[in-house]
């Protein structure tokens, strides 16, 4: 073994939805009905958990568990989580469809890497069906992966590993050496170094930059490459082996990890 057999790519902000922007507003608003104010930063910094853990981590956090408190007059329950979990999944069903556009360059990298004779597999903290919303829409705009897992197919989702094993099993592909897994959050990076393969976080459509195609392109060059840098910093303190400004850069990356691989580096 010497060379990359599988890509395993995330969904929401680094293959579709730009900015991942269809969770974060689910979120707001569900948490808007027990009367709490959630800012979108506050609802993004647990982003790729499986959405009820994503709850969970939300709540934890002094500054939504206090605004918890203030609303509620008492600390959450697992009762809470179950019932915000309950009005979470219609309304991420529903803007999962809305922002199922296919990143650009997404459809283009794909064709590259399985051109190099290189499976690809997804995976997403997302739940049955706001996962199968995003695969068809996908399907219909020309993008289906070789296998595709949701966080409720597996005992625990991000930042274990078992999705990514499973996409392997399914695919016939080892050691962990040989795979390579990209995302747009820091639990993406943490689940990927779990996993042992290599690890990688993509930047521009990223729920790190949080931004939409037309606030990216928005952004000054100078402001543009400080926040790159800061979210490339932000993956490699999470332990990533690189970061890649969109997925056009994945053929040039798989060919360095190529290059590693060759010279008896492993992740």
């Amino acid at each position: 073994m010497a060379e990359i057999k599988l890509v395993v790519l995330d969904w929401a902000g680094t293959t579709i939805d730009f900015g991942c922007l269809a969770p974060s507003g689910a979120f707001v608003a569900a948490f808007a009905t027990k009367g709490v104010t959630v800012t979108l930063p506050e609802a993004r910094g647990p982003m790729g958990l499986h959405k009820k853990d994503h709850i969970r981590a939300m709540l934890r956090t002094d500054a939504v568990g206090g605004k918890w408190r203030a609303a509620v007059g008492r600390d959450w329950t697992e009762a809470d989580v179950e019932d915000l979990y309950r009005d979470v999944t219609p309304r991420q069903v529903e803007a999962a469809v809305t922002y199922s556009e296919l990143i650009p360059g997404a459809r283009e990298a794909v064709a590259a890497v399985r051109a190099a004779g290189i499976k690809v597999a997804a995976t997403t903290g997302y739940f049955h069906e706001a996962a199968a919303a995003v695969a068809g829409a996908a399907k219909r705009q020309g993008y289906e992966p070789d296998f595709n897992i949701c966080a409720d197919d597996v005992p625990a989702g991000r930042p274990a590993p078992w999705m990514i094993f499973r996409c392997m099993e399914a695919l016939g592909v080892y050691p962990p050496a040989a795979v390579l897994k990209v995302g747009d959050t820091v639990i993406d990076i943490e689940d990927g170094r779990n996993a042992g393969c290599w690890s990688v976080g993509v930047i521009d459509s990223s729920n790190e930059m949080g931004l939409s195609a037309d606030e990216l392109r928005a952004l000054p060059p100078a402001e543009l490459a400080a926040r790159r840098e800061v979210i490339t910093e932000r993956y490699k303190q999470a332990g990533a082996h690189a970061a890649i400004n969109d997925l056009g850069g994945l053929p040039a990356l798989i060919a360095d990890l190529n290059a590693k691989l060759a010279r008896g580096e492993r992740p």
